[in-house]
């Protein structure tokens, strides 16, 4: 496969320091997507941006959890945002209690990884490159007690590096 085939660079890429909150302190659902979409600059700065994307996130809770179990949720539009953003974005964020979010093993999540996507295919391709790395139960554990944002783009780019 060609670099010009590949429908967006790695997750690790994606997930800048400033996209990344080691200590969420929202106490629900629809405060969490708050704090997480405050991570993105482009988006946090333009609060019609914001608005559209909160919106966008809380449909699609309600259609159905983005809450995957294991103490993981993974927030997303229910389509690609077109217009919205015009870049993949990846946003990870860890609450040290936890919050309901609605997932089938009814445990609360810790681990938040907010997905935002201009394009179908690169909302999919995110979407089944995130799940297949959280299946990793190393990498769920050293995402729950890592200290340093560094260390979390660290964590990304070996865990892709074994895909």
């Amino acid at each position: 496969m060609n670099s010009s085939a590949k429908p967006f660079v790695s997750l690790s890429e994606l997930l800048p320091i400033s996209a990344i909150n080691l200590q969420l302190t929202a106490n629900s659902r629809e405060a969490v997507l708050a704090e997480l979409v405050g991570q993105i600059a482009e988006i946090a700065a333009n609060p019609e941006a914001r608005r559209t994307l909160l919106q966008a996130l809380e449909e699609r809770e309600r259609l159905h959890s983005t809450g995957i179990g294991d103490g993981i949720a993974l927030p997303h539009a229910r389509n690609a945002l077109v217009g919205l953003v015009d870049h993949p974005i990846l946003v990870f964020g860890r609450h040290a209690e936890g919050i309901s979010f609605g997932a089938i093993d009814g445990a609360p999540a810790q681990l938040f990884f907010l997905l935002v996507a201009p394009t179908v295919t690169q909302h999919l391709a995110m979407l089944a490159r995130i799940s297949r790395l959280l299946r990793d139960p190393k990498l769920r554990k050293a995402l729950l007690s890592v200290e340093s944002e560094a260390r979390v783009q660290t964590l990304m780019q070996e865990a892709e590096a074994k895909l």
